[in-house]
């Protein structure tokens, strides 16, 4: 059992969200329908499973790299840092990348790599059914119109 289905085991919820695009951390089958199983025995009789993944028709990861990611912000408390994302290897379903932060501050860097799997909307919607689950609909993500989509489902 994943961590996520753990931590489902015996809640009940009216609802169940994945933001983040955390749907996509799930890069085995086995991973995702035990994620998608559980969340269906979370929810109670009319509850809600809403996530939404980028869609890969849009080719997300040609935009990440260093001159088109590249961003500086400033951290309350912590001061200046910045920040790029840097495709590392994209063999599709799977794609893998590295996000960079410079704390000008003190000069550290932390590095986090990354790997996401893209599944089509058929297909997720597919292994929904196959988790018992219904997707009852299908909207596109508000703060990134066009590029994602997010699926609300139920029992």
């Amino acid at each position: 059992m994943t961590g996520t289905a753990a931590q489902l085991k015996g809640l009940h919820a009216d609802l169940i969200t994945m933001t983040g695009n955390v749907a996509q951390v799930f890069v085995t089958d086995e991973e995702w329908m035990t994620t998608l199983r559980a969340s269906r025995d979370a929810l109670r009789p009319g509850g809600r499973l809403v996530f939404e993944v980028r869609d890969p028709t849009k080719e997300a990861w040609k935009g990440w790299n260093r001159e088109q990611s590249y961003q500086t912000i400033e951290a309350p408390g912590i001061g200046t840092v910045e920040s790029w994302v840097e495709l590392m290897n994209a063999q599709l379903p799977l794609v893998s990348f590295r996000s960079t932060f410079v704390f000008r501050k003190d000069g550290s860097v932390m590095t986090s790599e990354s790997t996401l799997r893209f599944r089509t909307r058929s297909e997720i919607s597919e292994t929904l059914s196959r988790a018992q689950l219904t997707a009852e609909s299908v909207r596109d993500a508000p703060d990134r119109p066009g590029l994602e989509f997010v699926f609300i489902a139920h029992q």
